[in-house]
């Protein structure tokens, strides 16, 4: 009776042959298995044999938006082996900003498949198609190459090394650098239920901001008393300076959260993330002011396309830009950026000024992209 109640590590197919010896059939991976009556009687079985270790020397790493970025991984045995095996490498990316509203949390959780090898062979998926390597610097090196990132390739990614019956994994956060600004509807305050916070920062050439994103902002200063969604389906936003309106005066600067909120029916405003361009933001110089209809086309006829808000906020933020001039941008928004403060260009501190969104025909400079 006792014997029926062993439990094994393996589940496999287990021949009796005669005289009451056991035979595995088929795959051996040379570990050594013993049940439960070798181990100490309390449950723990002993493990003979080589042991697989997965590591990673970097946790997180960050690149640019456009350009390259390795995600270290490296496995080895103790003891080392004498002789190499065969070993089934399996990447997969929980990503931080998901492209679709998933229908449950548990879809919001799961992992998508981005390369499987083995040996010489390998699968590469979805949008990773053609931008992704292993390194294999070295034996055990798995490290993974990812090309020409995307704005939308940050989040969690996970090495996973098989061998046989060992199966042991490490994961690596991906996070593009980049800056996080707060963004409203032309209609005024909250007027963004969570698909249209996607949308909103997708037309200004960002993504939703995640939590660590709008935390690594607050901590360097951003203050901003609208509520915004956030990539996890969070509403939050950042107050430096406590005060009567944004949470009170009694709570301690920090981010103030509403917690999860109904994707469909609630809205707000959101907190957008623009990460590094590959092109150039600049004021266009021209000998008149224009209304927004002008403006589009003097880009245009400059060569250039009429700038997102993203864009000018990753130029002033990741390339220095500063201009004392208002312009308008490609959302009909009027607003100019300034690393350096002084007089006559509004706050005392750095920052992207905004005229809100005036009327159409009312005369600004331009901010063009190309």
């Amino acid at each position: 009776m006792l014997s029926q109640l062993r439990p094994l590590l393996a589940v496999c197919l287990y021949l009796q042959l005669p005289g009451g010896q056991g035979w595995f059939p088929g795959y051996s991976n040379g570990f050594h298995y013993q049940d439960i009556t070798n181990g100490n009687g309390n449950g723990e079985i002993y493990f003979n044999g080589v042991r697989l270790h997965v590591e990673s020397p970097e946790h997180s790493v960050s690149a640019t938006r456009g350009g390259s970025v390795i995600l270290p991984c490296h496995y080895h045995y103790e003891p080392e082996l004498s002789t190499p095996r065969k070993t089934r490498v399996k990447w997969s990316w929980l990503p931080a900003n998901p492209i679709s509203a998933p229908a449950s949390f548990e879809a919001f959780a799961k992992e998508t498949d981005v390369m499987v090898a083995m040996g010489n062979r390998h699968r590469s998926y979805g949008s990773f198609k053609g931008r992704v390597r292993l390194r294999r610097a070295a034996p055990g090196d798995m490290s993974l190459e990812i090309n020409e990132l995307h704005l939308n390739d940050t989040g969690r990614y996970r090495c996973e090394v098989i061998d046989g019956l060992e199966d042991e994994s490490v994961t690596v956060e991906l996070e593009l650098r980049g800056v996080v600004f707060p963004y409203y509807s032309q209609r005024g305050r909250y007027h963004y239920n969570f698909l249209g916070a996607q949308q909103a920062c997708k037309d200004q050439e960002a993504t939703l901001a995640t939590f660590e994103q709008l935390y690594a902002a607050w901590e360097e200063g951003l203050d901003w008393c609208n509520a915004g969604w956030l990539a996890d389906g969070t509403v939050q936003y950042p107050i430096t300076v406590p005060r009567d309106g944004c949470g009170g005066v009694d709570l301690a600067p920090g981010l103030r959260s509403y917690g999860q909120r109904h994707r469909l029916l609630q809205r707000y405003d959101v907190f957008c993330f623009a990460a590094s361009l590959k092109g150039d933001v600049y004021f266009l110089k021209y000998p008149t002011r224009l209304n927004f209809t002008e403006a589009v086309e003097a880009c245009a006829s400059n060569g250039s396309q009429i700038a997102k808000v993203g864009q000018l906020y990753a130029a002033w933020r990741l390339m220095g830009l500063d201009r004392c001039d208002a312009g308008w941008l490609a959302d009909g928004s009027v607003r100019y950026p300034i690393t350096k403060a002084r007089p006559n260009c509004g706050p005392l501190e750095p920052g992207v000024r905004s005229f809100g969104f005036p009327p159409l025909h009312q005369k600004f400079g331009v901010y063009c992209y190309r």
